[in-house]
């Protein structure tokens, strides 16, 4: 009889198989460009944290730190955090203050940052664990503190990439707008959302929020 693997093992098992993918593409993904419409989200988010008078960020799945130095160079003191090590290495390499770790069990205490971005990482996790990584950010914001959410999505879907060039193939997950804003609503006040088109995505578009812990 074949075992159905319970959730828990399920999760286990995507997290490992994505760190293995980052871990082993961190040179190449440090080589890529910038699209000029991420720069200007990630300038947006700037501009309210200004406003805001924020100072300590969070970057999750901070990847190779390009996005942690542009805000540090803006004067912020930025923390980068991601599944891969060799990505937390290369985050150190640039002399930034970087851990390895997990965004469903932070190492970081509560009302610790007055910001967080996550700009494509979220889209990794399971929705078996969205609400817990959603409770984890909750925890490390000060009250009113700002969090950019980007993800691709605008469909409902779950799964391994088929067509994925990593290996091991990554896995994503899509929420249809509605159901990003109900998911967020939970837990933050949404100040914006913008739906970004991009045809060359092949249906998905790239769902921007600005949220604000209560």
């Amino acid at each position: 009889m074949k075992e159905v693997m319970s959730d828990q093992s399920a999760g286990q098992k995507i997290t490992q198989q994505l760190r293995q993918a980052y871990d082993r593409t961190a040179g190449e993904r440090s080589r890529s460009t910038m699209e000029p419409w991420k720069t200007v989200e990630r300038q947006r988010f700037l501009d309210e944290l200004v406003r805001a008078g924020s100072r300590r960020l969070l970057e999750v799945g901070a990847g190779h730190g390009r996005d942690s130095l542009f805000f540090r160079e803006q004067g912020l003191a930025v923390t980068c955090a991601d599944l891969s090590f060799n990505m937390a290495t290369l985050c150190r390499g640039n002399d930034l203050n970087a851990v390895q770790a997990d965004m469903r069990l932070f190492p970081f205490t509560r009302n610790h940052f007055d910001a967080v971005y996550a700009m494509n990482s979220l889209l990794h996790i399971p929705r078996t664990d969205i609400h817990a990584v959603m409770q984890q950010i909750h925890t490390v914001l000060n009250p009113g503190g700002w969090f950019y959410y980007g993800v691709y999505g605008g469909k409902d879907h779950e799964g391994i990439w088929e067509d994925d060039s990593y290996r091991p193939k990554r896995f994503f997950n899509y929420y249809q707008d509605e159901d990003l804003i109900a998911l967020v609503s939970a837990y933050f006040e949404v100040v914006s959302f913008k739906p970004i088109e991009l045809p060359e995505r092949g249906g998905l578009n790239f769902q921007s929020l600005i949220l604000r812990k209560a």
